[in-house]
């Protein structure tokens, strides 16, 4: 892709985008709580075929009609908000600064990943990295968070997944 495009892009996602890193709550998880990762753009309804166009750019994720006469291209996962965001990142000005934590966060994430060789982080560095999805709150005014670094101490205590009582060998 064009310098020029991928700066035309980043400015798009600077006015009418969202990069979000969030802290899920899974039943099914051992830790109780996924962090997500996504980056998302608006438009209204009448301009679909813009996002369309993104959409082939940056490849990842799907569109999707809201009933307000919105259309948000939305894209999910640690690696393509990672691939998006780091062909954007250059470019970026309002949203530089989520940009770079949810690269930093994600960055530690795939390291543990790669170096244990299993697809899941452990509860230290759920706790750890929590903390750093608190500050989005900040960088996105967010009005509506509940799930917070809080709420996954509290689970993972509860659950004795913070300090697990060793055995003997």
């Amino acid at each position: 892709m064009r310098r020029v495009e991928l700066a035309y892009i980043a400015g798009f996602l600077d006015g009418d985008g969202c990069i979000m890193l969030q802290l899920v709550p899974r039943k099914g998880y051992i830790l109780g709580y996924q962090i997500r990762a996504s980056i998302v753009f608006y438009q209204k309804l009448q301009y679909r075929s813009f996002l369309e166009e993104i959409k082939e750019k940056l490849i990842y994720g799907y569109i999707r009609e809201r009933k307000d006469s919105m259309v948000e291209y939305t894209i999910v996962g640690l690696e393509p908000v990672e691939s998006a965001l780091t062909l954007l990142y250059p470019y970026l000005k309002l949203k530089k600064k989520q940009a770079q934590l949810a690269l930093e966060i994600i960055g530690r994430i795939s390291k543990k990943v790669r170096a244990s060789n299993k697809e899941k982080i452990d509860a230290k560095l759920l706790m750890e990295l929590s903390s750093e999805v608190d500050k989005f709150a900040l960088l996105n005014y967010s009005k509506r968070r509940t799930n917070t670094s809080e709420k996954v101490k509290e689970f993972l205590e509860s659950h004795n997944l913070l300090n697990p009582v060793e055995t003997d060998p």
